[in-house]
């Protein structure tokens, strides 16, 4: 069947129709990822948002649950070169297509997805819609992509996040041996740490990654106060990934306010969002966003470069920070903020994923800093 991608500005991709046959809308944006696409299907972060894939094939390997980032995709749709109708792995148990079918998720495949691309990074992410169909009305189509509202001043933690208290029952991915997949923790014969992690879209790798190093985690939700977080006695608090603007959520930035000084925080992406408006800083939108497994990142601290996994449109202003606040890590490709560090209080950030294994384990200590950090507080 025939579908079309319309972008806001009346460019129009035509190609073929594959997962559901459905018509979908949001911020269209690309991923450079080579591997790791059910990943991003599955990625809060991407709440809102059509994703262009670069890597030309995707699919060729299915799907499996041992893959998924949460529950569901959370894409709104799929944009490809190529999009395989079957899968060939011993761990998947469905081909993509069904899978992105089964949960609503349009995919338009058979388009030059390097032009979409190259017009996106010369005009940035603009709106677009897909749908499938005959005798599609391009015109109207190109009206709705205008009228969807802007991710700016949106607020989408609050919609992905959970609508409950829950304990995380670590669910570790195995090889063929039964063996698991996630690096040994240094920590795993210490005492046990209580982590609270606020879900505005949170991964479940950061979850396998905090239980790794032997803490127990509690899940809340986005708007959850810090009194009743405190109230749970964790011995730090985790802010995670989400998706949309961070100035909307006054909420959050409150609750840190909130927190700093009193226990260690530690955010991720959106949660550094956050971090930076709690510090008095500002955020600003990026042209096209950093999505993709091969962004380097330079670690003042130590000097050394890690390769990180990125998914993110907005920033934090290095200038806007006051000078109790430690600029840690640098985004190599743009030089834009990806780490602080408040000088005095127990509180860290960074701008992408160290769960995720693109360098492959480039950023896995950070979660052993925030442990170290936990164990310093007590003392």
């Amino acid at each position: 069947m025939q579908a079309i991608l319309a972008l806001e500005d009346g460019r129009i991709f035509r190609g073929k129709s594959f997962g559901a046959g459905a018509e979908c809308s949001g911020e269209v944006v690309f991923n450079t990822s080579l591997t790791g696409y059910q990943e991003i299907f599955t990625d809060p972060s991407y709440a809102g948002q059509i994703v262009v894939l670069t890597n030309p094939h995707i699919g060729n390997y299915g799907t499996t649950p041992h893959d998924a980032e949460a529950t569901r995709p959370y894409i709104e749709g799929l944009v490809t070169r190529e999009f395989s109708p079957m899968s060939s792995n011993w761990r998947s148990t469905q081909v993509a297509d069904e899978y992105l079918e089964r949960y609503g998720v349009p995919v338009i495949a058979e388009i030059d997805t390097r032009a979409v691309v190259r017009h996106l990074r010369a005009n940035g992410v603009m709106r677009g819609v897909i749908a499938s169909g005959e005798n599609l009305d391009v015109d109207a189509l190109v009206a709705k992509a205008r009228s969807i509202k802007k991710m700016e001043g949106t607020d989408l933690a609050s919609i992905v996040t959970t609508r409950t208290v829950y304990q995380w029952d670590a669910n570790e991915p195995k090889n063929q041996t039964g063996d698991s997949l996630l690096m040994p923790s240094e920590n795993a014969e210490g005492k046990q740490m209580h982590v609270v992690a606020y879900d505005f879209g949170i991964k479940e790798n950061i979850l396998r990654m905090l239980t790794r190093e032997n803490c127990r985690v509690t899940v809340v939700p986005a708007k959850t106060p810090a009194e009743e977080v405190l109230a749970l006695n964790p011995d730090g608090v985790f802010f995670s990934n989400g998706p949309g603007d961070p100035e909307p959520l006054e909420y959050a930035v409150e609750n840190v306010r909130k927190l700093q000084g009193n226990i260690p925080i530690f955010g991720i992406c959106l949660g550094h969002q956050i971090f930076g408006l709690a510090l008095g800083g500002k955020t600003y939108k990026l042209k096209f966003g950093h999505h993709g497994g091969n962004h380097p990142i330079m670690n003042h601290q130590t000097g050394k470069v890690e390769i990180t996994a990125q998914n993110h449109n907005f920033n934090v202003d290095p200038e806007s920070l006051p000078a109790n606040v430690e600029r840690t890590h640098t985004n190599l490709n743009d030089q834009t903020l990806a780490g602080l560090k408040h000088k005095t209080d127990p509180m860290f950030s960074v701008q992408y994923h160290p769960e995720a294994s693109p360098g492959p384990h480039d950023s896995h200590y950070l979660f052993r800093d925030f442990r170290k950090m936990m164990e310093e507080w007590k003392k």
